[in-house]
């Protein structure tokens, strides 16, 4: 290792999982920040190892980062048992003694935090951790609320709850550097926003978004599916200008159906803007438009530097567009009546082809699409991704959202200005065109009626109860059986 490097660890929240590679190079690439990993690096553990340059290079990740907990600055790490980590962190404190010295200064107050993961360990239990390392040469006192120094000890008992080892996988003990921005998240919580609807995007995953798409202070975001307007919010709180288009009339003016459950009525102000204006992010609201996305009403010079947005698949929401007629019937109402355009099903594949042709000639060179885009699990295998030339896909992260249905979450680049391949679109639509269809089906399949659902989970209870050693009573109950001379209750 160069002598400019310096180990660090990643301790990320252990949900989301599938998207911590994606949301990390995303902020590498914001930040220009490098960062090494080991050749036996595990992405699905709660820890990684990396290298990086500097501790301000360490914040600047943290600063964004939705999937991590906290970076510290690594001083001993053992996957061989606790006596060789023991030995590891001493060897460390011995060989960097003059640069470490600073933190042991009397006038330092410090914290040791305790972390386990995959297995519980009692408050006295971490406070005897803690004693096991008397021979730290710290000399400040202890501020548990404050401390000017903040030592992170983790063990690491594997993945499996069950099957827990006798002793744990890794020890890891380091400085404290920063705390991710996992904050924001309850910060623009859906139970205190002014404005939802049935489809909000998870704030989390809204933020997620916004980092893959790079999206940065003062640019230009666009979501053509805006809905109840979730991603504008994650876009604007990163300081970037948001515009939005929907073909709902009622939630773009917020006048839908209320979605709280005690909510009879929506109150007057309840709108996408109010939601900005909440979060202190008024100024930067564009607009929201109602727009068929099927027929473009932008101008061919717009550009925008992303585009975050989650298309309906027709689950939740109707996937719709406007019908278009080719002559006047003769029953029609007069040119001056108010006219309510008609709909039509808007096809997934051709949604998609709309995205993705849109984005390469709207899109910067190097912007971002950002998109969801629904499979059934058991076409995880098959190539069903959306492609254009123009476009390179850089991420691809599954959320699941039951046994047999996910969603996917791609992030493309635009990599070619070329005029001529803006219509260079690819996708096999033999698998997502009937989505909707395929979903119901696959759900009567796996599901039954409701009679065969309750059949299936009354097995499978008495299945668990008979493995716990438990059996069934004539009044139909299962219990444990009783020991001899022990008395009924």
């Amino acid at each position: 290792m160069s002598g400019s490097w310096k180990k660090y660890v990643l301790w990320f929240a252990q949900e989301h999982v599938d998207f911590r590679q994606a949301e990390i190079a995303s902020l590498l690439r914001i930040w220009n920040i490098q960062m090494n990993t080991p050749a036996n690096h595990n992405p699905e553990r709660p820890f990684w190892v990396v290298e990086l340059q500097s501790d301000e290079a360490a914040r600047q990740l943290a600063s964004r980062s939705m999937s991590l907990r906290c970076i510290f600055e690594l001083w001993a790490h053992s996957s061989q048992g606790l006596s060789n980590f023991h030995a590891e962190l001493r060897q460390h404190i011995e060989a960097h003694q003059k640069q470490l010295a600073c933190y042991f200064d009397a006038d330092k107050s410090f914290k040791i935090t305790v972390e386990t993961f995959n297995k519980h360990f009692s408050q006295k239990d971490k406070v005897a951790k803690i004693e096991t390392m008397q021979y730290l040469p710290v000399t400040g006192p202890v501020n548990l609320r404050q401390p000017d120094v903040h030592y992170w000890y983790i063990e690491f008992w594997g993945m499996d709850p069950m099957s827990v080892p006798d002793q744990p996988y890794d020890v890891l003990f380091g400085r404290w550097v920063a705390d991710g921005k996992r904050d924001m998240i309850n910060e623009i919580s859906l139970k205190s926003r002014k404005f939802i609807g049935n489809t909000s995007m998870d704030p989390q995953l809204s933020l997620l978004m916004a980092n893959q798409g790079l999206v940065r202070s003062g640019d230009l975001v666009l979501d053509p599916f805006a809905g109840s307007g979730s991603l504008l919010v994650a876009a604007a709180k990163f300081g970037a200008y948001v515009i939005g288009a929907d073909i709902d009339y009622m939630i773009v003016h917020g006048k839908s159906k209320p979605t709280r459950v005690n909510q009879k009525v929506r109150a007057d102000d309840e709108s996408i803007y109010a939601n900005l204006q909440q979060y202190g992010c008024g100024g930067l609201f564009v607009d929201v438009l109602i727009a068929d996305f099927s027929r473009s009403i932008w101008s061919e010079k717009i550009v925008f530097d992303s585009i975050i947005t989650d298309p309906p698949y027709g689950i939740r929401e109707a996937t719709e567009r406007i019908e278009f007629k080719t002559a006047r019937r003769a029953t029609a109402m007069t040119e001056d009546a108010v006219h309510y355009p008609s709909t039509s099903p808007y096809q997934l594949c051709q949604m998609y082809k709309d995205l993705l042709q849109f984005s390469a000639r709207h899109l910067k060179l190097g912007g971002r699409l950002v998109c969801w885009f629904p499979m059934l699990r058991k076409d995880l295998d098959s190539d069903v991704l959306p492609r254009h030339k123009c476009l390179q896909l850089v991420a691809n992260s599954e959320q699941p959202l039951s046994g047999y249905s996910s969603r996917r979450l791609l992030t493309y680049e635009k990599i070619s200005d070329s005029q001529s391949d803006f219509d260079a679109f690819e996708m096999p639509d033999t698998v997502v065109e009937n989505f909707r269809e395929r979903y119901y089906t696959q759900l009567a399949q796996d599901n039954g009626t409701r009679k065969e659902r309750r059949q299936a989970l009354r097995e499978n209870g008495q299945k668990e109860a008979q493995k716990r050693g438990k059996q069934q009573h004539p009044d139909g109950k299962w219990r444990y059986p009783k020991e001899e001379g022990t008395p009924d209750a």
